[in-house]
C-alpha cells in the first residue's frame, strides 16, 4: 500500500512539473540579426522542455531599451555595450553566436558572388558619391562584367539596429570620409537611400527594387535568395561570405569576461576573414536572478546542442573556449 501511494505521489509530482514547464515562457526582445537561429533553437528547446521562448525581433535599439526598462527577461543586441554603460544600467552581457553582415544587390542577370566590391566602392555608394552601377570604380573592380547605366538605390535600416552598428563600424574603419561625415552607431544620419525596418525590411526592399543595394545578416540573404557580393578585406583578398570566412573573422576575437565581452569583429586581420562580421549579445538585468537563471539555461542548452543548427543557418557557434569563458562569467555572477 505504501509503495502504491509512493508511486502515485511520484506520478503526480512529475505531472505537476511537466505542467509547470509547459506554462513557462521566456520573453526576450532585440536584434533581428540572430532571429533565425534563436527561433530554430527555441523550437527545439520547446519540444524538449515545454518552455517557450517569446522573442520580439525589433532591432538592437529596442532590445536595449526593453531590458533597460525591465519589460523583458533578456535583451539582445548586435552592438555591444561598453562596461561603463552596463554598470550604469546594471546589466550583464555575453555573446551568443557570431554571424556576418553582407551587401546584397538587385541587378538583373547578376549572380550571387559575381560582383566584387572594396572599401572605396562601398564608401562611395553609401555616401552617395557613386550614383550609378557603371561607375568607373565599380567597373574597374569587375573587368569582364558589363554594368548597366542605372541609378543605384541604397537601402538601409530605418530602426535602431545592431546590424547597422556593425556595418557602419566597418565603413568607419575603411573610409575616413565616412567616419568624419557619418560615423558609426545603431542609428546614423544616412546621406542617401531609403529605410527598411529590420533585416526583413531591408531584404524585402532589395528584392523588390531593381538596381538597389542594401546590407543584411547572411541568413536573410540566403532565405530570400538575394544576390550577395564579394568584398575585399584588409588583407587584400576578395572574400565570399560563408561559414568559413565568418569563422576566420571570429578567430581573431579576444573576448574578455572582465570587460563583459565587449568587442567588435569588423575588418578582422585574417587572410580569408569576412570584413563585416560580428557577435550578437544577450543582456540581462542584474537583479532578476530567477529569470536570468532560466535564460542562461536556454543559452547553455544552445551551446551544448545548437551548433549544428547554427551552422546550417550559416552562423558561427562560439568556440568551445569562449563558451567556457561565458559559463565562468555566469558562475561568477551566481546565475549558473
Amino acid at each position: 500500500m505504501k509503495r502504491a501511494v509512493t508511486i502515485v505521489f511520484t506520478i503526480i509530482v512529475a505531472m505537476m512539473t511537466t505542467i509547470a514547464f509547459a506554462g513557462e515562457t521566456l520573453n526576450g526582445a532585440g536584434a533581428t540579426f540572430p532571429y533565425p537561429v534563436y527561433s530554430a533553437w527555441a523550437w527545439d528547446y520547446n519540444k524538449i522542455t515545454g518552455i517557450k521562448l517569446n522573442y520580439q525581433s525589433i532591432g538592437s535599439g529596442g532590445g536595449q531599451r526593453q531590458i533597460a526598462n525591465r519589460t523583458v527577461d533578456f535583451g539582445a543586441s548586435d552592438a555591444p555595450l561598453k562596461p561603463g554603460k552596463l554598470n550604469k544600467l546594471k546589466l550583464y552581457q555575453f555573446p551568443a553566436v557570431i554571424g556576418g553582415v553582407v551587401p546584397v544587390v538587385n541587378i538583373p542577370k547578376m549572380k550571387a558572388g559575381q560582383i566584387r566590391l572594396d572599401g572605396e566602392a562601398m564608401c562611395g555608394i553609401f555616401l552617395g558619391t557613386i550614383t550609378t552601377w557603371n561607375d568607373k570604380i565599380i567597373s574597374g573592380l569587375n573587368p569582364g562584367l558589363k554594368f548597366p547605366d542605372k541609378k543605384i538605390t541604397v537601402v538601409h535600416r530605418s530602426d535602431g539596429s545592431g546590424t547597422t552598428a556593425i556595418f557602419t563600424t566597418y565603413l568607419s574603419g575603411i573610409c575616413s570620409k565616412w567616419k568624419d561625415k557619418v560615423g558609426a552607431g545603431k542609428a546614423v544620419k544616412w546621406p542617401t537611400g531609403i529605410g527598411g525596418k529590420g533585416n526583413e525590411g531591408v531584404a524585402n526592399y532589395v528584392r523588390r527594387v531593381k538596381y538597389s543595394i542594401g546590407y543584411v545578416e547572411f541568413a536573410y540573404a540566403k532565405q530570400n535568395k538575394l544576390t550577395y557580393t564579394l568584398l575585399k578585406n584588409p588583407a587584400g583578398t576578395f572574400v565570399k561570405p560563408n561559414f568559413q570566412s565568418f569563422q576566420d573573422a571570429a578567430a581573431s576575437g579576444k573576448f574578455d569576461p572582465k570587460k563583459h565581452f565587449y568587442l567588435w569583429l569588423t575588418n578582422a586581420p585574417g587572410k580569408n576573414a569576412w570584413p563585416i562580421a560580428g557577435a550578437t549579445f544577450i543582456l540581462l538585468a542584474r537583479e532578476k536572478r530567477d529569470s536570468n537563471i532560466n535564460t542562461v539555461k536556454f543559452y547553455d542548452w544552445a551551446f551544448n546542442n545548437g551548433d549544428k543548427t547554427a551552422k546550417r543557418l550559416v552562423y558561427v557557434p562560439l568556440p568551445e573556449a569562449l563558451k567556457d569563458k561565458v559559463r565562468g562569467y555566469w558562475k561568477s555572477h551566481g546565475i549558473y
